[in-house]
């Protein structure tokens, strides 16, 4: 019980503080920056790098893309290097995905680490920053559905995956998911689509429907791909800094790893409307 409480209060803090802080731009770009710091170190422990190149490339590639009109008094070039990014990243992401169905340690293609890190931790950090930057119009309100379907997906998931759940998912890699777990948050998630397109109108309810499937589907994958590298460091969690979770990164792995294949949904749709 004591447990079950202190991960519940500890959950509420964190999800306090990530809907709050996104409700004003820069105090939205400092969270993001220094989530993003923690969850980098936490993932340079788990794969043994101690190089401060890591680092520099995200705190670089982050702050460009922060301040880029601050910087250039212009968003003209931002759009076609972000393109460049979001192809490299959909890449190593579903590279990582195919490494999910290797016995083989993981990366197997992807032996240098700094893609890793670059492409797969610090541009999930960026494209979380770019959904919400919405093409140049900041709007809170998208980045905090996106993490409201995502806490739907999980809880779901969890609470239909250990009261129904028979059939394993992932056995080799995560033991306790499984299949109707799976499908009971990509239900649930659904759900909560249609009350979201109820309370906001930035975007459309099938808009927010695909949004929802993503987020299911690219979500969990990321939460098995930080799993398995987990399971290479024989460790059960990232870190220790949210009592009752773990590490900051088991937290946002959903949302590292779906943040670059919903900000190409949404550049799709910017596109196409």
């Amino acid at each position: 019980m004591k447990e079950l409480t202190t991960r519940a209060l500890s959950g509420l803090l964190f999800a306090t503080i990530l809907i709050g802080s996104i409700q004003l731009k820069y105090a939205c770009i400092a969270l993001f920056f220094v989530f993003g710091l923690i969850c980098l170190l936490e993932f340079n422990k788990l794969i043994h790098q101690r190089n401060i190149a890591s680092y520099i490339i995200f705190m670089g590639l982050f702050l460009v893309v922060a301040f880029w009109e601050t910087i250039f008094k212009s968003n003209e070039s931002l759009s076609d290097i972000s393109q460049i990014l979001l192809v490299i990243s959909v890449l190593v992401n579903l590279l990582l995905i195919r490494d999910l169905f290797s016995s083989k340690s993981l990366p197997t293609l992807l032996s240098n680490h700094f893609i890793n890190t670059t492409f797969y931790v610090s541009s999930g950090f960026v494209f979380l920053l770019l959904i919400a930057l919405n093409f140049e119009n900041y709007n809170p309100e998208i980045i905090m559905y996106i993490f409201i379907l995502i806490w739907i997906n999980d809880s779901f998931a969890y609470i239909v995956g250990k009261n129904f759940g028979k059939q394993k998912l992932f056995e080799s890699i995560s033991p306790k998911k499984t299949v109707e777990g799976f499908l009971g948050g990509v239900f649930f998630a659904a759900l909560g689509s249609y009350v979201i397109a109820n309370c906001t109108d930035s975007l459309l309810f099938t808009n927010w429907l695909i949004i929802s499937v993503i987020i299911s589907i690219f979500g969990t994958l990321g939460d098995l791909v930080e799993s398995k590298y987990k399971r290479q460091a024989a460790v059960k969690d990232s870190g220790k800094i949210m009592p009752g979770h773990g590490g900051l990164l088991d937290r946002l792995d959903s949302a590292i790893f779906a943040a670059p294949f919903i900000y190409l949904f949404l550049r799709i749709l910017n596109y196409v409307s």
